[in-house]
């Protein structure tokens, strides 16, 4: 049953990604719904199918587990340093710097680097499932930014504080999600195997 509303939800939230990317239907519900009415629905939509997503997932690990492969031992480090990147830059696409601009879609790369880590370490249907697919919405998104023309960031601030900043602030974000996050919240430990 938890691997049903995973994929549902995992529909249901990608779907309504996607829908973003489609600009003359998402100006047809803009103009139909009004921006903020759109807002809202688009929230709303995007809620429930994360809701689903981390229900049906939790469900899932905790009844219906299906190993798929088994992935080697060092794969865990390669994904902590593929985390570290990710939090990196998620945390740039917050603070403009140079790392913005030269990743010119910080929050797609660091979801696209997120979803590999993990699909790296873990073998199970679920995972496989949950993270393949924000790995292939990360991809099409990008691919769909490019054709549009969207350049994403351009310009850096002088100076390289701001880069710092970032690599600083992605550290913290890293080691909070290493060693609060991940062994309370999710019940995997990450450091301390």
């Amino acid at each position: 049953m938890g691997l049903i509303i995973l994929i549902v939800g995992l529909a249901i939230f990608h779907a309504s990604h996607l829908f973003v990317r489609r600009r003359a239907a998402r100006a047809a519900a803009i103009e139909r719904l009004g921006l903020s009415g759109y807002r809202i629905a688009f929230s709303i939509v995007s809620i429930a199918g994360l809701a689903m997503i981390v229900w049906g997932f939790g469900h899932y690990r905790a009844t219906g587990w299906i190993d798929v492969w088994y992935p080697p031992a060092f794969m865990r480090h390669i994904t902590e340093l593929l985390i570290l990147f990710a939090s990196i830059f998620l945390v740039a696409a917050f603070i403009p710097s140079h790392i913005t601009v030269k990743l010119k879609h910080p929050m797609l790369a660091s979801v696209k680097t997120w979803a590999l880590a993990h699909l790296l370490a873990n073998g199970d249907l679920g995972s496989i499932l949950l993270f393949g697919s924000f790995l292939a919405w990360g991809v099409i998104a990008r691919i769909a930014a490019k054709k549009a023309g969207e350049a994403g960031a351009v310009t850096a601030p002088s100076g390289y504080l701001s880069d710092v900043l970032v690599v600083v602030v992605g550290l913290v974000l890293y080691l909070a999600l290493g060693f609060l996050f991940h062994p309370y919240l999710i019940g995997v430990p990450v450091f301390t195997r």
